[in-house]
């Protein structure tokens, strides 16, 4: 997360200002902080991911968003845009404009070089306050990989990863995923030798 701006906003000057906004930003305590564009690597694995889930909720009390839906962290006021949020049963706004989810189940961030260490530590620290949270799930955009934090109690979280060849449990959805289905038509030497992520 960098920091382009040195001026402090309010939480409804921000708002104001992504409506019109020609790029998305994150907010934290007062700052606004842009966000790099995906490459075509990230964009499929998102694709993947939200192809794979729309098929399993079509008859399911749960709900798939890609990139574009914002989630605000309540109790740091963080402002976000997770790759692929998961909400199950009612869900919860901040206003009425029903573009700032509160409440996610699952989040999905796929990685990359620029937000790795983000996404591993401060991120996933602000992500482990949200009460609704019940699992984290990083996607590699370097190998065939998926690791995931599940929250066990209030304050602990289980870590567990993907093995070839084996379906990957997202439990609190009770589902499986396939690392053929969420890689599909990723071409792994063009990733490596033109440095893709």
């Amino acid at each position: 997360m960098e920091n382009l701006a040195r001026k402090f906003y309010t939480e409804s000057e921000y708002l104001e200002l992504e409506k019109s906004s020609e790029y998305k930003s994150e907010y934290y305590k007062g700052e606004i902080f842009a966000m790099a564009g995906a490459s075509a690597l990230h964009n499929r694995l998102v694709r993947n991911l939200t192809g794979l889930f729309w098929e399993k909720f079509r008859n399911h009390p749960c709900n798939v968003y890609a990139s574009d839906l914002r989630v605000r962290i309540n109790t740091s006021s963080l402002y976000t845009y997770p790759d692929l949020v998961i909400v199950c049963g009612k869900e919860e706004y901040l206003d009425n404009s029903l573009d700032t989810l509160t409440n996610p189940t699952i989040i999905f961030e796929v990685l990359s070089d620029s937000t790795e260490k983000y996404d591993r530590g401060q991120k996933f620290s602000f992500y482990r306050e949200i009460s609704s949270l019940r699992e984290y799930v990083l996607v590699s955009s370097r190998e065939r990989k998926l690791e995931k934090f599940k929250r066990v109690d209030s304050g602990n979280w289980l870590f567990s990863e993907s093995k070839e060849g084996e379906p990957f449990q997202i439990e609190s959805i009770e589902s499986f995923l396939n690392l053929e289905d969420v890689y599909e038509k990723v071409d792994w030497s063009l990733v490596e030798n033109k440095g893709i992520r």
